[in-house]
């Protein structure tokens, strides 16, 4: 995958496509997206795409914003612990999966039942838009290697 170099930075480069794609990002924070379901999505579309960047920032975002530890570190696996994640969180991520691997087999009829059981088409809106949105981010911050920021030492 990376190579130790950054390749491009979209922002430096264009800041109104970075910016086109942080639209959408502020659509989603006053959308009604519950926060923390929002960062499980980008959590699960990370995890899927690969992308160390997003996989970094989100889980620290979701710590922060109060999100179980032990819920983030099974969620790759939520199938197998589906005593940690309520209905409409399952859903969701069923949904994050299939979209984000669209070409795969599309999005399953079970899986849009699952969805339209526990949203209203306008959450399902959000939802879609969320996972569109992440799934932009993973692949500039994947095809420029971005770099994972320093953080601070330990104090």
């Amino acid at each position: 995958m990376g190579t130790g170099h950054q390749r491009l930075d979209v922002n430096g480069v264009d800041r109104e496509a970075y910016h086109a794609v942080l639209g959408m990002e502020r659509y989603l924070a006053k959308s009604g997206l519950d926060p923390k379901l929002h960062e499980l999505i980008k959590i699960r579309a990370s995890q899927i795409n690969g992308c160390a960047f997003c996989l970094d920032m989100h889980n620290r975002d979701a710590r922060k914003a109060g999100e179980d530890q032990r819920r983030l570190d099974v969620l790759s696996a939520w199938r197998e612990a589906p005593d940690l994640f309520t209905d409409p969180e399952r859903a969701a991520v069923a949904l994050t999966e299939a979209v984000t691997r669209i070409a795969d087999e599309g999005v399953p009829d079970s899986v849009w039942s699952d969805v339209t059981a526990h949203f209203d088409e306008g959450g399902i809106v959000h939802l879609l838009m969320a996972i569109a949105t992440i799934n932009v981010w993973n692949r500039l911050a994947i095809a420029t290697h971005q770099h994972l920021p320093d953080l601070p030492a330990p104090s």
